[in-house]
């Protein structure tokens, strides 16, 4: 695969799962293409990138007079990248994680309510066609679990029948998790699975919880998955919020820290290899904390005079 489909298909990543707003794309696009004529003009390929390279390509940032937040968006773009060479099997290991480089001013993207996810899932609801009620237990699944998109559809049949209540997620490295689901999400999915012949073609059989007839991989994509949710977005007015596949998962974690779930529990519920990738979530944390000693401190009951 060369260098530009590489991007290709990179920036639709990000538009299809991240949500990413179309300026931040360009500017991303800009920083990578920015990172492969360096790579050209030093004869690497890709799959030979080493924490050396991404060194030398990033230690120019500071002494270029840039601004803290473009180094931090340069940063961001790189990450970003290297995480998805990694899923997509381009390279083996991330090197950017063996760097000390200058910290990315981390921002918590603008959170769903409850109010306007259940919106979205109410109104998935009423279109009872078999394309409708895919795509309504695609969308439940998603905010009942918390997994990211590309973990929904790669999930196999075979995972609904792990453990009752439990998804069986296989996540990046091929790590697997078991996922706990309500009853409700549960009955959803035996719902679908009633009609979920209607996405095989007669003379096969799928290993895919949600096949495809029209995908090669065999399996909905990404992609389409996207496409559908904002085709659903525009006919119920909530295209001007963005919602994307990433921000129902922003979305699940955010709801159950500020209703009580602990940090830990919700770090293996999302797949995070380190608690540091969740402590991005805090800030609801911080304010729940506050609430209760508020509420139940003995210090706080005392009148001064």
């Amino acid at each position: 695969m060369n260098n530009q489909l590489i991007l290709e298909n990179f920036l639709e990543v990000l538009a299809s799962e991240k949500g990413l707003a179309v300026n931040t794309r360009i500017s991303y696009k800009n920083d990578i293409l920015q990172f492969l004529v360096f790579l050209e003009k030093n004869k690497k390929k890709i799959n030979e990138i080493t924490p050396i390279d991404i060194e030398k390509f990033t230690s120019k940032f500071t002494t270029q007079g840039l601004e803290k937040s473009t180094i931090s968006r340069k940063m961001s773009a790189l990450s970003h990248f290297f995480i998805f060479l990694l899923e997509e099997n381009i390279i083996k290991s991330n090197p950017i994680h063996e760097l000390d480089l200058p910290k990315q001013i981390k921002k918590l993207p603008k959170i769903l309510s409850v109010d306007q996810v259940e919106k979205l899932i109410k109104s998935s609801r009423e279109d009872q066609s078999v394309n409708g009620i895919r795509l309504n237990t695609m969308i439940e699944i998603l905010y009942a679990t918390g997994i990211r998109i590309s973990e929904l559809v790669e999930m196999k049949l075979s995972a609904t029948y792990a453990e009752k209540n439990f998804l069986l997620i296989q996540g990046k490295g091929n790590k697997e998790r078991l996922v706990p689901i309500s009853e409700n999400t549960e009955d959803k999915i035996k719902d679908y699975l009633k009609i979920r012949n209607e996405f095989i073609n007669n003379d096969t059989d799928s290993k895919w919880l949600f096949p495809s007839k029209q995908s090669s991989k065999g399996h909905i994509t990404r992609q389409r998955f996207n496409q559908l949710l904002q085709t659903l977005c525009e006919r119920v007015n909530l295209n001007n919020i963005r919602i994307s596949p990433h921000k129902l998962r922003h979305a699940f974690a955010t709801h159950l820290l500020a209703n009580g779930v602990d940090l830990r529990s919700l770090q293996q519920m999302l797949g995070h290899a380190d608690i540091s990738t969740t402590q991005i979530y805090t800030h609801v944390l911080k304010d729940r904390l506050k609430k209760l000693v508020s509420d139940n401190h003995p210090l706080s009951k005392i009148e001064i005079n």
